[in-house]
């Protein structure tokens, strides 16, 4: 999930770095971003659906999601916290300031970081406690100490370092994944197809590793590239977006976003609240 939201009457301050994590993370973490917000008019914003997995170490404040991706969990305030792969945003209520470090896992991270694989969570939201345990305490502590941005993701490549465990996810579901999450637009039978399995056998098993459909993961691959691209190209139209993200025309990406996020992009992009420096082009990490 990826934080959208409603326009506020004053514009606050944000700032944060990006970089990616320490090489062997790298299959398991895509980056750390670490985000501080001031300033801004209290409200609503929404955490938007995305292909990854999602962890967030808060920095301040707790997080209080209001509504939640999955319609059976209660709203609830997270120090920290873990959330699996969703077809639904989640609804976080801010006092217009945040600040924090989220960071976008694997399933393969989900099972070697977090010990389970990422159908445990499901669309559900869980505290980072109680994957981690005694960790997620320390990771608090010691990022909340920790003024610079450098030193708080070397403190995360360190303690996630160490956690790293044999894990494995059948080669079969791995690239099934690979095909259905990458930049280009492919059908479920094609899949099925390339790596040997029936249709039905296919959506059993990933359903299984994942906690969400070969379709779901495709159309939420599309809907991510088109949210990474509206808050970076704001000179974009909606149709050129549309089209590079590999949706048939701009009503079809309209629907997508209604569907996923509840809002139109059009509206969304209007009514962003926060610009986000870590979400910007320029890469602040080394390699």
């Amino acid at each position: 999930m990826t934080v959208a939201g409603s326009v506020p009457p004053v514009r606050g301050v944000s700032d944060g770095a990006r970089r990616r994590p320490a090489a062997p993370l790298r299959a398991l973490v895509s980056g750390y971003e670490g985000y501080r917000l001031t300033g801004f008019e209290p409200g609503l914003h929404l955490g938007l659906p995305s292909p990854s997995l999602t962890v967030v170490v808060s920095l301040d404040a707790p997080l209080e999601i209001a509504e939640q991706a999955a319609a059976e969990q209660a709203p609830g305030f997270y120090d920290t916290l873990a959330s699996g792969i969703a077809t639904a945003p989640v609804t976080i209520r801010h006092d217009g300031n945040q600040h924090g470090i989220q960071l976008a896992l694997s399933p393969l991270g989900a099972r070697a970081l977090l010990g389970v694989p990422a159908s445990a969570l499901g669309a559900w939201v869980v505290g980072l406690d109680d994957l981690l345990g005694a960790d997620a305490t320390e990771l608090v502590e010691r990022l909340s100490l920790e003024p610079v941005w450098e030193e708080r993701f070397r403190i995360l490549d360190e303690v996630l370092g160490r956690r790293i465990a044999d894990a494995e996810i059948d080669p079969h579901l791995v690239q099934a994944w690979m095909l259905l999450a990458g930049d280009e637009a492919v059908r479920v039978n094609a899949v099925a197809r390339d790596i040997g399995w029936s249709r039905r056998h296919l959506v059993n098993r990933f359903v299984a590793e994942y906690g969400v459909t070969p379709k779901d993961v495709a159309r939420l691959s599309r809907f991510h590239r088109s949210h990474r691209m509206l808050k970076r190209a704001h000179c974009a139209t909606l149709a050129e977006v549309s089209a590079r993200c590999g949706y048939y025309d701009q009503a079809h990406m309209a629907r997508d976003w209604r569907d996923l996020a509840g809002v139109a992009p059009s509206r969304w992009r209007e009514n962003e609240p926060f610009s986000f420096v870590q979400d910007s082009d320029r890469d602040d990490g080394a390699e």
